[in-house]
């Protein structure tokens, strides 16, 4: 019953498969091998995209911080929401490689509004000298609470970016998560709705580590390269990073283990519901919020239950003081754990 994070998931059989197979012989160092070429060329293909620049990364901070140092000067400011990933999870990365650029927080939660963007910008930007240059925005989709915003929404912030002229970078660990859940294309989710660069997530969904990086305008992609080898981020052995993401996007691997993410998610939310449980935010993807009793924490992680408690300790007086938790499902849950999850949650 192993709840605490996608990225402890499994990889998929027919990635592992792929690697096997890149193993064989030799092949180019640094991204020159064929399979890296054929990525390129599929990835163009299903984002509608031809000239798109295309890179690879091990690691979702690595493809943060050096995209957003691409589209970032030392002087400038990335606005991103008070739970962004980069703002709380990746130990000041984005500042450490744009050489001090800093981050300004949008108010709200998880999603930004138009309205409160457009506040936040105004109000950088405007001390001259003495205060940061108004920089990128930074989306995060799907985001770091479970939501998900619509096209019509990136589209309006993006309008709100480009009336300022900044450009919009999407966080996209869970990009194929937030992608079942609209139904859309990549396209209509990206750069059809303002988005200049994206990260297409794999770690958190069945892959072994990898993040591609596309630039739909590829003017930024020598410069990405520079400082993808300059922080030591270029992967000699590329053919392995290739490998894994041919598979994730051979007859729709990616899409299949989204869905099946989502789909655990779903169950344990209508679960979670039934068993009384209050769900701080509506799930859209693959996480879930939700404050159960002290009681029922106690039982399930005495029963071998792994998940996050954000408030509160298991030891405490009164057994019925609601604590707060995070869930997350990925591709291989199974629906019997989800059940006996369920069960004890209940009981």
């Amino acid at each position: 019953m192993f709840f605490a994070s996608d990225n402890a998931g499994p990889v998929h059989p027919r990635v592992l498969a792929a690697l096997t197979e890149a193993n064989q012989g030799y092949a180019p160092s640094y991204g020159a091998d064929a399979v890296m070429d054929r990525v390129r060329n599929r990835i163009r293909e299903i984002f509608e995209a031809p000239e798109a620049a295309v890179h690879l990364v091990a690691t979702g901070t690595a493809a943060n911080a050096l995209a957003l140092a691409s589209l970032t000067a030392p002087y400038e400011t990335v606005f991103c929401t008070p739970v962004a990933h980069i703002h709380e999870d990746e130990c000041n990365a984005p500042e450490f490689f744009s050489a001090g650029a800093k981050l300004t927080l949008v108010p709200g939660g998880d999603k930004m509004t138009p309205e409160a963007l457009r506040r936040t910008i105004r109000a950088e930007g405007n001390r001259g000298v003495h205060g940061p240059q108004r920089g990128p925005v930074s989306l995060t989709q799907a985001t770091e609470r479970g939501g998900v915003y619509s096209v019509a929404e990136i589209a309006a912030l993006t309008a709100v970016a480009r009336d300022f002229g900044l450009s919009t970078y999407m966080d996209g660990a869970r990009f194929t998560n937030a992608l079942v859940t609209l139904g859309c294309t990549p396209a209509e989710m990206t750069w059809k709705a303002g988005i200049d660069v994206v990260s297409l997530g794999g770690t958190k969904n069945g892959l072994m580590g990898v993040e591609a990086l596309i630039f739909f305008d590829p003017k930024k992609s020598w410069e990405f390269e520079l400082r993808r080898k300059r922080g030591a981020h270029l992967f000699s052995k590329h053919r392995y990073l290739s490998a894994q993401m041919e598979a994730y996007l051979t007859d729709d691997l990616w899409l299949e283990m989204a869905t099946a993410a989502n789909a655990n998610c779903a169950r344990l939310a209508e679960g979670l519901r039934r068993a009384g449980a209050r769900l701080l935010h509506t799930p859209q993807a693959n996480l879930i919020f939700a404050a159960l009793p002290r009681r029922a924490h106690q039982r399930l992680i005495a029963e071998g239950a792994m998940y996050h408690l954000l408030d509160g300790t298991l030891e405490g007086e009164d057994p019925d003081e609601l604590l707060t938790c995070r869930l997350v499902c990925d591709w291989s849950i199974s629906d019997a754990l989800i059940d006996q999850f369920l069960t004890l949650a209940a009981a």
